[in-house]
């Protein structure tokens, strides 16, 4: 078996995983998991949609990179927000940590956050239009931060779990 990383970053897409399979892959590993998501909105005292509504995107990319260089430092396994690798300084510190990029198609990441993406302030109105326009933008920057690329596309979350266990050298525990 491999040597463990200190710390495993999740990124990829809104309706990626990355909270789900984070949860899971740190308790899998028994380590520590942060969603930097929701760490941004319990230092603002409000959900991510008010923080876009009250305070505007620029206010909560700023929140989401002090708490993000916070946060990628820590031992365990951490879920970025889907955005975050737009940023130069998150990216910068990115080199030299272990991330997993969990690709999703459009199509996919559009039917999991669902038809509003109510609770996704940039996904609000057409959900799928959006997505392959966040996609074009931020697959590039996805590919360039990632360690490792895992296909989420049409799997449940405990099949991807496997797949990041697995390019992580970790046999699967045996299923009952």
């Amino acid at each position: 078996m491999a040597e463990l990383p200190e710390t495993l970053v999740l990124v990829g897409a809104p309706g990626a995983g990355k909270s789900t399979i984070g949860a899971k892959l740190a308790q899998r590993l028994d380590l520590p998991f942060t969603d930097v998501d929701d760490l941004v909105a319990e230092r603002a005292g409000m959900p991510i949609p008010e923080i876009f509504l009250s305070r505007g995107e620029a206010a909560f990319r700023e929140l989401e990179r002090d708490v993000t260089l916070e946060t990628i430092g820590r031992p365990g396994v951490v879920s970025l927000g889907g955005g975050s690798v737009m940023n130069d300084q998150i990216r910068a510190a990115l080199a030299g940590v272990h991330v997993i990029w969990l690709d999703v198609s459009a199509h996919h990441a559009s039917r999991r956050v669902g038809i509003t993406g109510n609770d996704r302030p940039l996904l609000a109105g057409n959900v799928h239009s959006t997505m392959v326009k966040l996609l074009n933008q931020r697959q590039p920057l996805y590919r360039e931060v990632a360690t490792t690329r895992v296909d989420t596309n049409g799997l449940k979350a405990n099949a991807v779990v496997r797949l990041v266990l697995a390019e992580l050298g970790i046999p699967a525990e045996e299923e009952n």
